[in-house]
């Protein structure tokens, strides 16, 4: 909690018009390579940002961490990506948590631009709590976009408000060569800063 505490008041010192402009800030993310604040869009996507919210409660990501980098420029897929995907302590494939409905992006109108938090799943209807931030504009995670062979996309259900450029630095780490970040980039904590609106409750 202690890094919690000084990566927030180093946050305010260096971005203070970023973070007081706005006090209902939801999620921050204390990192090893530095700290990210995230807003969650209850509005548009309620059952993936109420899940988020749940497992931040639950303390699912703390010492977590960003476990996968993909760089377009690098990518060998018809359909490049830029992201950083996390996982608990658990691994991407967390059966602890039950599984969510897809929120398309085609229904939220949501998109994965650069700072989108979305989450990662194999089948529709199968994500869990692994979740990736997209740190340049990647069309093709959207519904209908070829990067997941079904067509249907991921699940945006939120944007990073601060610290982006934390999550461009960890896409650049050194990987494996098969997108696994060597070392991963540990969660020190994840916190809620504000509590989930009563949607979440339903």
């Amino acid at each position: 909690m202690r890094g919690v505490i000084l990566g927030v008041v180093a946050l305010l010192a260096a971005a203070p018009s970023a973070v007081a402009q706005d006090a209902a800030h939801d999620v921050l993310l204390d990192t090893d390579a530095g700290v990210m604040i995230l807003d969650l869009d209850y509005g548009r996507a309620p059952i993936t940002a109420c899940n988020f919210a749940r497992n931040v409660q639950y303390g699912d990501y703390g010492h977590g961490s960003f476990f996968r980098s993909v760089v377009a420029a690098t990518n060998a897929n018809p359909n490049p990506i830029d992201v950083i995907q996390a996982a608990t302590p658990r691994g991407s494939d967390d059966a602890l948590r039950p599984a969510i409905p897809l929120e398309r992006t085609s229904v939220t109108g949501l998109r994965h631009v650069a700072g989108a938090v979305s989450m990662a799943r194999d089948g529709p209807d199968t994500a869990t709590t692994s979740f990736f931030i997209v740190t340049r504009d990647t069309p093709s995670l959207d519904f209908g976009g070829g990067r997941n062979p079904d067509g249907q996309g991921f699940g945006v259900f939120g944007h990073v408000v601060v610290g982006l450029e934390v999550a461009r630095d960890i896409q650049m780490r050194p990987t494996d060569g098969q997108e696994a970040l060597t070392p991963p980039v540990r969660i020190s904590a994840a916190v809620m800063l504000a509590p989930p609106p009563a949607v979440c409750a339903a």
